[in-house]
Formats: C-alpha cells, sequence, structure tokens
C-alpha cells in the first residue's frame, strides 16, 4: 500500500488534495510538473538513473605508473523507465506530455524523485532529487498475449540532476565527517554546475581584462 502523505507537504497534490498511486516503493514518489505543481507519475515498474563521466588518466613516461587523473568530459545523465499502460495512456503521456512518440518531443522536461525512505513523511526531512531538461531518447513497448499486459520502455538523457531535502536545505549535514568541503555539497544542490565550477571557472573571461579569477 503506498504511503499517504498527509496535510501535501510536498504539494504533490491534486485539486488540493493528497493523491496516492501506484509508486516505485512505499516511500518513493515519482513526479512531474504539469504547470500546475508537481503529479504522481503512476504504475512506475521501475526507474533507472545514472551517472557517468569521463576520466583523463596520465601515465608516467616510461613507466606503468598513474601520475595524475581528471575528469575530462561533463557527467553523463541518463536513465530508463518501466510503466505498465493502463487506461489507454502511454508512457510519455503519463509523464504529462502532450506527445507519444519519440520524434514528436519539441522542449525536454523535469522529473522529480521525492524520497522518504527515512519514515517521516515530514516536508523537511524529504528528499528531492531533481533532474533536470530530459530529453526522451527511445521508446518501446511489448503485448504479452498470454496476460493481456502492456509494459512500455522509455529511455532518457538530462542536462544535470540535483538534490535537496523539503526545507531547501543540503542532504549531505554540514558537520558530516564524510564532508571534505562545502564546494562539493553546493553542487549537489544545483549551485554550480559541477565542485570544480565553485573556483570559478565558468566566470574566469567574465571580467575587464578577461581576468575575474
Amino acid at each position: 500500500m503506498p504511503l499517504r502523505v498527509s496535510g501535501n507537504p510536498t504539494n504533490i497534490s491534486k485539486n488540493g488534495r493528497s493523491r496516492t498511486g501506484t509508486h516505485l516503493s512505499t516511500n518513493i514518489y515519482l513526479a512531474v510538473d504539469d504547470g500546475s505543481g508537481p503529479s504522481i507519475v503512476g504504475a512506475v515498474q521501475t526507474l533507472q538513473v545514472n551517472e557517468k563521466r569521463t576520466i583523463k588518466k596520465i601515465p608516467e613516461v616510461g613507466t606503468d605508473g598513474i601520475i595524475d587523473s581528471a575528469p575530462s568530459a561533463s557527467a553523463e545523465i541518463s536513465g530508463s523507465c518501466t510503466r505498465v499502460r493502463f487506461d489507454g495512456i502511454r508512457i510519455a503521456q503519463a509523464f504529462r506530455r502532450g506527445f507519444i512518440h519519440v520524434h514528436a518531443q519539441r522542449i525536454p522536461f523535469d522529473i522529480q524523485i521525492y524520497d522518504i525512505m527515512e519514515g517521516d513523511a515530514d516536508s523537511e526531512n524529504v528528499i528531492i532529487t531533481e533532474i533536470k531538461n530530459v530529453w526522451i531518447n527511445s521508446i518501446g513497448y511489448t503485448y504479452h498475449a498470454d496476460n493481456f499486459i502492456i509494459s512500455e520502455d522509455m529511455g532518457w538523457d538530462a542536462e544535470t540532476i540535483q538534490s535537496t531535502r523539503g526545507n531547501s536545505n543540503n542532504v549531505v549535514n554540514a558537520t558530516s565527517p564524510y564532508v571534505i568541503n562545502p564546494f562539493e555539497r553546493e553542487a549537489d544542490m544545483g549551485k554550480y554546475r559541477g565542485a570544480l565550477d565553485a573556483v570559478g571557472l565558468l566566470t574566469a573571461f567574465d571580467g575587464a581584462g578577461g581576468n575575474n579569477l
């Protein structure tokens, strides 16, 4: 049975009332913004999110050692989703899109994941992960004649991903022993394009004379 979020703590509502549906688990809600606020996507079976970036290794000449390494490209965000089709609603329509085929998408959209695995429906403790500027790259569907179930798969690529708590605070506590510096925490919240952006790489040439470091 899906967990009911009472009092609409995270604005997941319809007509002023809290909604429940079929979700990824009893404590995770998948939502998209249809223009009137986040709306839950029902009948989702699986959601996979992949984060990847390429690391360039610099070898030492004449030896088998690696003397340094660093990211050589931006992080890539991609994923997939599987959903059972109900009432003739196709998977893109379930994500509040006005199309059913891949080639018809003209603008990207955002996916929000509300994670309350901590067992607390308090809006301040809900972890909200937002996948920004999602483009659908594949849609597939399978017809099962034995049980009359139609399942659909959707693959997608996104521009970036960020996570905050319901109170807009960082997911990682500032006093956590794992915190090395504040820039990594703030990059998680989307304040920077990446942790390396904290030193001003994106604004290095904005000032007079081309130097604003």
